[in-house]
């Protein structure tokens, strides 16, 4: 499994490096005249535990408002709140034994044009002294929404998963839906995506290659809607829809997102955890 681990994690660091690129590559094409948007890069350590990643967040840029990529490789023993919830979701071994070995990217972009939809993506493989799987997943969140966005989104998603698995797609979106689901409000958060959880076939190979398709389907599924929208005029009163939007956003990712009660729970770096928070957002 070290092998496997080192195999993982490079790759991770990979696709973070070319999405990384390909952001600052868009917001180049958009700058005309001013300077574009670039990514300040930095290293972060776990303080009580190992490893730890890179933090490269972009803000002010002429098309991403604020942008986070972050990387990861992270090792050491659960804390017992994080082990308890990971053997109640029935992680094999996780009661007897708290340590754990992860990896991943993580991904939250906030666009300057009300019209362009924020995204998030993210992949990643966890493995414990009795089990590893792989988690992820990519959704959309427009605040003005437009059905051609949001059936390219899609159907991305969907080729990049049927050579997998012929009900993957359905199984993923369905759980997506669930899952950016915000209870307090009635209402998903955006318009979906896929997202799944403890993918272990017993194939390590083959869940590696999807939790990859899934990776290497972020930026043909986003980047044509960001290049689309990014000059489209707007107003005051779409700039007033997307910072309310963006309050939903902030209450998800606060109340329920398991990765952002991870990250914390198990002491990464904080700011790199909560690098997923709008720059401006508000509420009625």
């Amino acid at each position: 499994m070290d092998e496997q681990r080192r195999t993982a994690a490079s790759w991770f660091h990979e696709l973070r490096d070319r999405i990384v690129a390909a952001f600052e590559a868009l917001e180049d094409r958009a700058s005309g005249d001013t300077p574009a948007g670039r990514f300040d890069v930095t290293p972060t350590e776990r303080a009580e535990n190992g490893g730890g990643g890179l933090m490269s967040v972009m803000r002010g840029g002429r098309v991403f408002e604020k942008v986070g990529v972050n990387w990861s490789e992270v090792h050491g023993t659960l804390a017992p709140r994080a082990q308890a919830a990971m053997a109640a979701r029935g992680v094999p071994g996780m009661a007897e034994d708290p340590r754990f070995w992860a990896s991943g990217i993580s991904l939250v972009a906030h666009m300057q044009n009300p019209h362009a939809a924020a995204v998030h993506m993210n992949t990643r493989m966890f493995w414990t002294p009795g089990a590893w799987w792989f988690g992820g997943g990519t959704d959309l969140n427009p605040c003005i929404d437009y059905a051609e966005d949001t059936a390219h989104f899609h159907d991305t998603l969907r080729a990049a998963c049927a050579p997998h698995g012929a009900d993957y797609y359905d199984r993923f979106k369905a759980w997506a839906d669930e899952y950016f689901f915000i209870p307090h409000r009635g209402r998903a958060r955006g318009v979906g995506g896929i997202f799944y959880d403890d993918l272990n076939s017993g194939d390590w190979s083959a869940d590696f290659a999807f939790t990859k398709a899934v990776g290497e389907a972020f930026l043909p599924a986003f980047l044509p809607l960001a290049e689309r929208r990014m000059a489209q005029p707007w107003d005051e009163a779409d700039k007033d829809a997307q910072l309310i939007h963006r309050g939903l956003y902030a209450e998800y990712n606060l109340v329920y997102d398991r990765g952002t009660k991870f990250g914390l729970e198990t002491g990464h770096n904080a700011d790199a955890v909560l690098m997923s928070l709008p720059p401006l957002a508000k509420w009625v």
